[in-house]
């Protein structure tokens, strides 16, 4: 899985990976297709910007040589250091941003396009007028400031903002500052070089956005699941009201229509994905599909299956995975065959630990304690494949799942939800059932139990399936073709981006008053 591919030699210089919550800090399907990607091209100098928890997490791979630096940027970390603007800048600062909260308000109109586009040209230059602020280390302590909170209460008590029924109150003022300043702080990341190639939508756009407006940087957006669709999913059970709901949603959907509008080029991992860009803004002509892609010769078959009736799941312990519907149905499953089993293998991540707690609850709850077995992280992820007849993903929201192809190229029949590409990868070689429905997944479940013959044909179905579409070979040589294609013909230095030229108006009159830079956050790999 980590083998270094043979390739011609190229013109590419650098590449920034830019990455949220993933590479190189924790595992996870985005970081294994980053790792391939990066270990493919030795040829290419990499950097990583990250958007990380804390800014303490240690990189849980091991990083190549030509990975020059890993720069982190810490979300929930320690307050960035720095003094709210002042006098005549604070009026400028306070501009800029209520000029991002009217976009974000008025986003939440009953507007035709006109308005939509107007909210466009609201929010990319407010945007990028903060982003001035973050380079002289303000931005923080300025929306962290009573007056900025005021700014946003002031325009919600306006006539005809969507929230205005719901009062938002004082205090749902102060939440939604707090959350837009902690998903403002990449605009403080250093610039990136090169390509910069954001792996997701979101927040790991922002230096992206940036680069591409200060300095015609060339932005490259794979999107493995749909950012925008899953901050929906992830808000319907958060704990704030719904005032403040719908201004994050709005600063979500225009931030994505900004990434949108502004990437040379969006390669989408499934035509799932693709046609939900579309829908947000996308120009088709710069979408081009480019699917996740495995070694077969690393993923071989798995060889003998075991004696006792088992079901597998291989991921992260997280809500969007649905262990939950997965658990019921294996509850159903055990009614039919009692001896049967279910084995979970992967990590909870720190913050995950009251849904792991959950599931083993649930599981206990239905009478399935002791036939289902939580395995934690395995070295080898063939381990997990090989454990069970049935490979089963029971995601409420999925890209192109890693774990879907490398247990068909194990030569593994799988049941799968109906999500994102999920169609797309399996074909007619295994079985596809809705989103949280226990009944067909148990159904599914069953069948394929019950059927050591049709199992034998799916698994190797699916394993030529891979062989011919989804191999790592296909990703790699399309990313290295995009990455020729965008590079700049004399591409740029790190201290050009960093220098004079990135120095705005604010930034310039911080240095001359003789303030610090702020402090470099890279450290070489």
């Amino acid at each position: 899985m980590h083998a270094v591919l043979g390739q011609p030699p190229s013109r590419i210089a650098q590449v920034t990976l830019l990455t949220e919550g993933t590479y190189p800090h924790s595992p996870g399907g985005v970081s294994v297709w980053c790792d391939q990607l990066v270990r493919a091209m030795p040829d290419v100098d990499f950097r990583v910007t990250a958007v990380t928890a804390t800014g303490r997490e240690q990189p849980v791979w091991e990083l190549p040589s030509h990975v020059r630096a890993v720069e982190s940027i810490p979300m929930w970390g320690a307050v960035p250091r720095g003094k709210e603007p002042r006098g005549r800048d604070r009026r400028a600062f306070l501009s800029a941003w209520e000029r991002l909260l009217t976009s974000l308000l008025a986003e939440g109109g009953r507007g035709g396009d006109g308005e939509r586009a107007g909210t466009d040209e609201l929010f990319g230059p407010a945007l990028y007028d903060l982003a001035d602020w973050a380079d002289a280390g303000t931005l923080s302590a300025g929306l962290r400031s009573e007056a900025a909170v005021r700014a946003l209460a002031g325009l919600w008590r306006r006539p005809g903002t969507d929230v205005a029924a719901a009062l938002p109150t004082q205090y749902d003022a102060l939440t939604g500052t707090d959350l837009l300043e902690h998903a403002l702080r990449p605009l403080a990341a250093g610039a990136p070089t090169g390509v910069a190639h954001a792996v997701s939508g979101g927040l790991a756009t922002l230096p992206g956005l940036l680069a591409h407006h200060r300095d015609q940087v060339p932005l490259l957006l794979t999107e493995h699941g749909v950012y925008q669709r899953e901050r929906y999913l992830g808000h319907r059970t958060g704990p704030y009201r719904w005032p403040v709901k719908s201004l994050m949603l709005h600063f979500f959907r225009l931030l994505a229509r900004e990434a949108y509008r502004h990437s040379a080029l969006i390669t989408p991992g499934n035509r799932y994905n693709r046609r939900w860009e579309e829908h947000g803004g996308a120009d088709a002509g710069r979408i081009r599909t480019v699917y996740n892609g495995v070694d077969p010769a690393a993923f071989p078959l798995a060889g003998p299956e075991p004696e006792v009736p088992t079901l597998t799941w291989a991921g992260r312990i997280d809500p969007i995975k649905d262990l939950e519907t997965l658990i019921r149905a294996f509850a159903l499953v055990r009614e039919e065959i009692p001896e049967a089993r279910l084995r979970i293998f992967g990590g909870t991540p720190r913050g995950g630990e009251d849904y792991r707690a959950r599931c083993e609850a649930l599981a206990a709850a239905l009478g399935s304690a002791g036939a289902v077995s939580f395995e934690g992280r395995v070295d080898d992820i063939r381990t997990a494949y090989a454990a069970g007849q049935v490979v089963m993903l029971s995601s409420i929201s999925e890209g192109f799942p890693f774990t879907l192809i490398e247990a068909m190229s194990c030569g593994r029949c799988t049941v799968s939800t109906d999500v994102g590409g999920v169609r797309e990868a399996v074909g007619e070689t295994g079985l596809v059932v809705p989103p949280r429905d226990p009944a067909a997944m148990a159904v599914a479940a069953l069948a394929l139990l019950r059927d050591p013959v049709r199992r034998a044909a799916l698994g190797e179905a699916a394993r030529l399936r891979v062989i011919d579409q989804f191999t790592l070979r296909q990703t790699i040589d399309a990313f290295r073709g995009i990455y020729t294609g965008l590079s700049p013909a004399e591409p740029r230095t790190g201290q050009q981006y960093g220098g004079v030229t990135w120095m705005s108006r604010v930034r310039r009159a911080d240095t001359a008053a003789g303030s610090g830079q702020r402090a470099a956050a890279e450290g070489t790999a």
